[in-house]
């Protein structure tokens, strides 16, 4: 029962990611969990803790019901929670999640960088 479960939300969560054309890295960041994480359950190896399945739910912008497999995706649920950020090209996510990575003093020179080339 829990492997059949486990396989559904994976199945759910994929197609619901890539209805909205984000990575598994976007997903997880948004969600809070490592992209390693995010990939096994997306796989159906692993059940996600309930406050993982709310924010799963919020950033793909799915009913529980839909990735729980009790209904089909008819229509997609507003996101409550939205960053700004969320409606940003792949690129600039991908960069984004870069840059939250690195040192104070790098962040600083990619500014700099930044601003010379505008």
């Amino acid at each position: 029962m829990e492997q059949r479960l486990a396989t559904i939300i994976g199945a759910a969560v994929r197609a619901a990611r890539q209805r909205l054309d984000l990575t598994q890295a976007d997903v997880a960041e948004r969600v809070g969990i490592a992209t390693e994480v995010y990939g096994r359950l997306e796989r159906g190896h692993m059940l996600p803790s309930v406050k993982t399945l709310r924010r799963l739910c919020l950033v793909l912008s799915c009913s529980s019901d839909v990735l729980l497999g009790v209904t089909s995706p008819d229509k997609p649920v507003e996101v409550v929670e939205d960053p700004h950020e969320y409606g940003e090209r792949p690129e600039v996510r991908r960069v984004l999640r870069t840059l939250r990575r690195l040192e104070p003093a790098q962040l600083k020179l990619i500014s700099q960088v930044a601003g010379a080339i505008r």
